[in-house]
């Protein structure tokens, strides 16, 4: 296999579990902006069908897996909970590149009984508009001279 086709590959599945690995990585490899965010939005995408159709099973044998007597209402649970019921299913999608990986922002859009289509349409528009932004961004960071001179 040809070295292009290796990185391509190498970055989407880094971002299957991490956004922002995409437009770091796509920049770090010299992709044009446009290579980039299609990279970074075909991995999100990607984990996202997979999550979404797997979602309940996968959630289901992690509890089993790894059964602790933990509380119900942890600080965790009582965020998101809060989250959801200020946001929404747009609130969640929002906040998975940023703060989620695609898996997690997926799994508790399952968890909440979102439907399918618009768990895709949500997490679609939301990876599309921070791969675009962040891809930008990095790609106008590195352009200032400061940075070129430490680089390389």
């Amino acid at each position: 296999m040809s070295d292009s086709l290796i990185t391509f590959l190498g970055i989407y599945f880094l971002t299957y579990f991490k956004f922002i690995a995409g437009p770091l990585l796509g920049s770090a490899a010299g992709y044009t902006v446009y290579e980039t965010i299609l990279v970074t939005v075909a991995g999100t995408m990607s984990s996202v069908f997979v999550f979404t159709l797997l979602g309940k099973k996968f959630k289901d044998f992690l509890k089993l897996r790894f059964s602790k007597k933990k509380p119900i209402f942890s600080k965790k649970n009582r965020t998101v909970v809060k989250l959801w019921k200020k946001y929404g299913e747009i609130g969640i999608a929002l906040i998975t590149p940023l703060v989620l990986t695609p898996i997690g922002g997926t799994l508790i859009l399952v968890s909440f009984g979102t439907k399918k289509r618009r768990i895709y349409f949500h997490m679609l528009w939301s990876s599309t508009l921070w791969a675009t932004f962040f891809s930008l961004t990095i790609d106008q960071i590195l352009s200032i001279p400061l940075f070129q001179n430490l680089l390389g």
